[in-house]
């Protein structure tokens, strides 16, 4: 018996069942599932470019008789869309199976989002596990699943699937043969000509499935009272149990196609039938299109974040479970980028330029918030680049300010590289600044094509960004150290001020991989209390409670320098020439 997160469930499930390869790029909740995946023995894990570039390499790999695993977070199966719906039309050679990892509550996302609704239009069965064992057996069946109904298959999962540990006892590998690839064009290349017929196979496929559904294992029913019934999934189920000890529960581990017999014969067995799930009515509107009558609560549910065992009871008009109270006036604290960030000084230029700012998914996000508050939009990966050439557009005919996109080195490589293709090809202006840090930094420091470092540390290439983006064509590359806080100056001025497109490579390393530290800075005497040095919002500066004047955590500081180079009257200095800290 082990503790076992959700994510590592899923990985340790994939490994039993003798999957071959994993691909992913990573994502929030998802990301540990394939990094675990690929400590395994006797498999090969990699990071793709994107999400839509993962699932293309899986359905390859599946077609060439290998098992897969493909992981993403919801908003990645957004992106992965295009060939997860015509691979519901192909089919499968191999076992290929899908992780879509949600985020009720937007814990680390820019929406909330259910994928229950892509595998309904994708026709593709989704699986919900409610803890660690069911995600672990729940996947390693998956892959037998996938063969036997020729279909890939969605395994669901939220945060609190995904993060939570709980007991699993788990099994050994169960080794398969990559199966012999036959070309078969009829079945890989859709075609008009060929999807059709493959139209036929998926429509008589779900009929199969809903067959198959109606006596699943993995949908239970727990009879208790029968006053009331819930149908519920997932996470949402451990919270249901809780809640409502006395309520008899259908609990759903198969979320896509839905049992309609098997949950028409609970409805009929109880005398009231409620639904419960998280960001959407995804479920309710599903047991409803089966002919069953769902009630409605006496206190709504709440329409976003997550649910809890207090919300559910009352929702039914019951006792919340008491709790002691939050202690009260306690300061707010916002994320804020670490001491050091090579981005801190970057965006505290970019917020002087009075620019408009289209941001981006990463760490550097953070520049959105105070005291640096250096980003107008942020949509989803890539779309700094192509909503800077919209404002670019919009603004051709007027006196505007600079227009200026924000973008990291591993979105870049994810979609913003196409997007400045198509701001390239369409004679695009503005400013594009690529922060290269050298890792994925948000989702835990991953590889990406432009650092060369691969998922499980083969040999690699380590791509240029301004090589790349000079071969697009544009003129105007440079490359800036971004804790130069003159030469990031002379740089934003410059491009801004030219009518051409502009690339600016601002490339310095993480200072989560990049570990060697200076000596700290200190503040001497000749502190003036301006608070300039403060308007950075780095974590490591405060102010001394008796006098204004700047202190530095000499335990936080890594001697990056950047503070000292605002201060006009030179009382920032390394704690080698002495100051007040003490």
């Amino acid at each position: 018996m082990e503790l076992l997160s959700g994510n590592e469930a899923i990985a340790q499930g994939a490994w039993e069942a003798g999957a071959h390869i994993g691909v992913a790029y990573p994502g929030t909740p998802s990301t540990e599932t394939l990094e675990v995946f690929s400590k395994k023995e006797g498999v090969y894990a990699e990071w793709a470019v994107n999400e839509k570039v993962a699932v293309e390499v899986g359905v390859g790999a599946s077609a060439a008789g290998a098992r897969v695993l493909t992981t993403m977070k919801h908003v990645g199966v957004n992106v992965a869309a295009d060939p997860l719906f015509t691979a519901a039309y192909t089919g499968v050679g191999g076992g290929l199976v899908v992780l879509a990892a949600d985020d009720p509550g937007m814990y680390s996302s820019q929406n909330e989002q259910d994928s229950h609704w892509y595998a309904r239009a994708a026709c593709i069965p989704m699986l919900d596990p409610a803890n660690s064992q069911e995600a672990l057996d729940y996947t390693r069946d998956a892959f037998d699943l996938s063969e036997e109904f020729d279909v890939p298959v969605f395994i669901h999962s939220t945060v609190r699937i995904s993060h939570t540990k709980t007991p699993v006892e788990t099994g050994v590998r169960q080794e398969h043969e990559i199966k012999p690839y036959e070309s078969n064009a009829a079945k890989w290349v859709m075609m008009p000509a060929f999807a059709k017929p493959r139209r036929k196979v998926q429509l008589e496929r779900i009929d199969t499935l809903r067959s198959w559904v109606e006596t699943c294992s993995y949908n239970k029913i727990i009879w208790r009272s029968k006053q009331v019934g819930v149908v519920c999934a997932g996470a949402v189920f451990e919270h249901v149990i809780e809640a409502l000890p006395e309520a008899s529960v259908f609990k759903l581990g198969v979320t896509w196609p839905l049992p309609q017999n098997a949950l028409k014969t609970f409805a009929e067995g109880v005398e009231s039938l409620y639904v419960i799930e998280e960001g959407s009515e995804y479920l309710t509107e599903s047991v409803r299109a089966c002919g069953v009558e769902v009630s409605a609560f006496e206190y709504p549910l709440p329409r976003d974040g997550e649910l809890s065992p207090g919300l559910i009871r009352k929702a039914f008009g019951l006792g919340e479970p008491t709790h002691a109270e939050a202690p009260q006036n306690i300061p707010p604290r916002p994320p804020a980028l670490c001491a050091g960030c090579p981005h801190r000084l970057f965006f505290k230029e970019l917020s002087r330029l009075k620019a408009i700012i289209t941001g981006d998914i990463g760490c550097y996000t953070l520049g959105a918030l105070p005291p640096l508050q250096a980003m107008d939009t942020c949509v989803d990966m890539g779309a700094s680049v192509s909503m800077s050439h919209g404002f670019e557009l919009a603004l051709s005919h007027t006196d505007h300010r600079p227009v200026v996109g924000v973008i990291g080195d591993s979105t870049f490589a994810h979609s913003g590289l196409s997007s400045l293709i198509s701001t390239v090809y369409n004679n695009g202006g503005g400013t594009i600044c690529i922060l290269d840090n050298r890792t994925t930094a948000m989702t835990g420091r991953q590889g990406n094509p432009f650092n060369g470092q691969t998922l499980q540390n083969r040999p690699s290439r380590e791509l240029d960004i301004e090589a790349v983006v000079r071969a697009l064509g544009v003129k105007d590359v440079r490359l800036v150290d971004p804790n130069d806080a003159k030469a990031v100056r002379k740089a934003l001025k410059e491009a801004t001020s030219n009518t051409e497109l502009s690339v600016i490579v601002f490339k310095s390393p993480c200072v989560l991989i990049d570990r060697i530290r200076k000596p700290a800075y200190v503040v001497s005497e000749s502190c003036t209390s301006c608070g300039v040095c403060s308007t950075l919002g780095c974590p490591a500066i405060s102010k001394r409670p008796d006098t204004d004047q700047a202190l530095i955590d000499p335990y936080q500081c890594i001697g990056c320098g950047q503070c000292a180079q605002y201060c006009a009257f030179g009382a920032i200095v390394t704690c080698e020439e002495g100051g007040l800290n003490e």
